[in-house]
């Protein structure tokens, strides 16, 4: 069986879905932010900056700085209620209204009488944006705060700002776990821009849509239509019983993970087309791709679920 989304029509489109301006704590102004991403080759972003009464609840107005080779698609960086180390949530919205009501949250401090990241995280959903756990490592997040997250799409397995700023970009542990409950979430990789360190241009997603248009760009992404890199490139997969063949970039490694200590690799070099025995997975629900190439930099297809 093949992956849907590479049997769907359209192309890929490469963005970022976590990017901040001047309009919160990132060094630069929106119209700037977008016309660096455009000039290093991405599709589109997607502007959230921090979602508090410090900076007066932005969600940046980006529409203007859209072409026909570049978009963008508006959101924010959503902060509300405490996680188990006392510290506020951050939950990634894209694809926000511009009319979405503010929370109670007036600073990076959780305060009384506020929504619970659970909370806001669905009103979010509700209103129709695509919505991601951010860096759970970084933010030392248990898996019981995961758990809590029931309107997420998916968690951001790597954060380029968190790898530059604390080595903690991960978020693998989260999304595994949560996978294991039967949670049918997918993943995303990210900048979490600012511009005050080298914190760019490090992750993105690549998007299958048939135009680079905000809703569709949206669309796909809340369908899984989408995969995670910081280099690599998948071209398609094919997934059997015992099988896993993955057509990619020139990669050195192409691991598949699963629930449990299941994994399955096959190493070489220069390799396209890969095939990767996965009986030692043979009693996962789900697996997982990731791809490794020479100079170390990886990319991750959404979970695949299965009947076992």
């Amino acid at each position: 069986m093949s992956e849907a989304m590479f049997d769907a029509p359209g192309r890929f489109w490469r963005g970022n879905l976590h990017t901040h301006s001047n309009l919160s704590d990132g060094a630069l102004e929106p119209e700037e932010v977008c016309r660096r991403y455009k000039a290093e080759g991405y599709d589109f972003i997607a502007l959230t900056d921090h979602f508090v009464g410090a900076y007066g609840y932005p969600i940046a107005d980006t529409k203007g700085f859209r072409d026909d080779q570049f978009t963008t698609i508006l959101g924010a960086e959503l902060h509300s209620g405490a996680m188990e180390n006392g510290e506020l949530w951050h939950i990634l919205a894209v694809g926000l209204p511009e009319d979405f009501a503010p929370s109670n949250s007036p600073h990076f401090r959780p305060v009384d009488d506020q929504e619970s990241g659970a909370e806001i995280a669905a009103r979010a959903r509700k209103a129709g944006a695509y919505v991601a756990i951010a860096h759970p490592e970084w933010s030392q997040m248990t898996t019981a705060d995961a758990r809590t997250i029931e309107a997420a799409h998916a968690v951001e397995i790597y954060n380029h700002g968190c790898a530059m700023g604390c080595d903690r970009p991960h978020g693998f542990y989260t999304l595994d776990q949560l996978l294991t409950d039967g949670r049918q979430l997918n993943l995303c990789a990210t900048d979490d821009a600012h511009f005050t360190e080298p914190d760019h241009f490090g992750g993105w997603v690549m998007v299958k849509a048939k135009a680079n248009d905000p809703d569709q760009l949206l669309e796909a992404l809340k369908a899984g239509h989408s995969y995670a890199s910081t280099g690599p490139d998948f071209y398609g997969v094919q997934y059997e019983s015992r099988y896993v063949t993955v057509d990619t970039s020139a990669v050195t490694s192409v691991i598949v993970v699963g629930a449990g200590a299941g994994t399955a690799a096959v190493h070489g070099e220069s390799m396209t087309r890969t095939r990767v025995n996965i009986d030692r997975l043979a009693n996962s629900p789900w697996i997982r791709v990731c791809l490794i190439d020479r100079a170390g930099k990886r990319a991750w297809l959404n979970p695949h679920w299965r009947e076992i």
